[in-house]
């Protein structure tokens, strides 16, 4: 069973305004990505609620997904990842942490890693990180053994923090695109974005 964990809970203080209400191609950011995963081989999604919970979840009514309220969201999203890695079923084989701010990217990009993960299982690895040109992507996928040291890792780099301490057991796997590099911090992200849509739409 591969579980994706998406983080919603998030204040987007950089943004200045819940970026996951702001819309893409006509869907939300929050929607888009809860509809990415449901295309793809992710077999359960948990969406972590917290900053305007429930404007967050009335753009997911219907959905076949998992919801977890995190109290402690405004302490980092680390919260918001162990708030979710506690909802994951004991019979998950594998975690997805999903980031609902990369708009670009696709079901395709996500089966991807998920047959990386069944490559590094193989090869006696334990994370699957991907890359675009050198620079160091999201989705990351991790091995469920990893469940409990996550949980006990505090401030705001728990995934991060075990993935570099264990360098060995790591699967870098290197992108054809760069939609998992592709995010959107701040409002001029958003109003790039955008733009570049639109210039592939009038070429």
């Amino acid at each position: 069973m591969i579980v994706a964990i998406v983080p919603a809970a998030g204040m987007s203080t950089r943004m200045g305004r819940n970026k996951l209400l702001l819309t893409f191609n006509g869907q939300s950011l929050i929607a888009r990505a809860v509809d990415t995963l449901l295309a793809s081989q992710v077999d359960q999604l948990v969406v972590v609620l917290g900053h305007e919970a429930e404007k967050v979840k009335a753009q997911l009514q219907g959905k076949p997904i998992i919801f977890v309220e995190n109290p402690d969201y405004r302490e980092g999203m680390s919260t918001s990842i162990r708030a979710g890695l506690r909802a994951v079923p004991a019979e998950a084989q594998a975690i997805m942490i999903y980031l609902p701010d990369q708009p670009l990217l696709e079901a395709a990009d996500v089966d991807l890693l998920i047959r990386a993960f069944a490559e590094a299982k193989a090869s006696h690895k334990s994370f699957v990180v991907p890359f675009f040109r050198g620079q160091r992507g999201n989705p990351v996928v991790l091995d469920a053994l990893f469940r409990g040291t996550i949980l006990d890792v505090v401030g705001d780099v728990g995934c991060r923090r075990v993935i570099k301490r264990n360098p060995d057991r790591v699967l870098k796997v290197e992108m054809k695109t760069n939609h998992v590099v592709s995010d959107l911090d701040t409002l001029e992200d958003y109003e790039r974005l955008l733009a570049s849509r639109s210039m592939v739409r009038n070429v």
